[in-house]
């Protein structure tokens, strides 16, 4: 949540980041997963990749820490 606001994108909640990876990429619907589920979930879906990519940018966060 914190790098998502420092990022500016607050349009979705961590409770509906979570539900659309689990939904996307949890094959085997057990409600977990694995690093080999998420690994090849996000490679194999663009926009996935996409959100994941613009939510944990950690660019500005360094450039706030740099600029004190």
């Amino acid at each position: 949540q914190a790098i998502q606001a420092i990022n500016g994108h607050n349009d979705m909640s961590a409770e509906e980041f979570t539900t659309i990876v689990f939904q996307k990429i949890d094959v085997n619907n057990d409600g977990e997963l694995t690093l080999e589920e998420f690994i090849n979930g996000v490679e194999g879906d663009k926009d996935l990749m996409e959100l994941i990519t613009k939510s944990f940018d950690l660019s500005n966060v360094l450039k706030v820490i740099q600029n004190g």
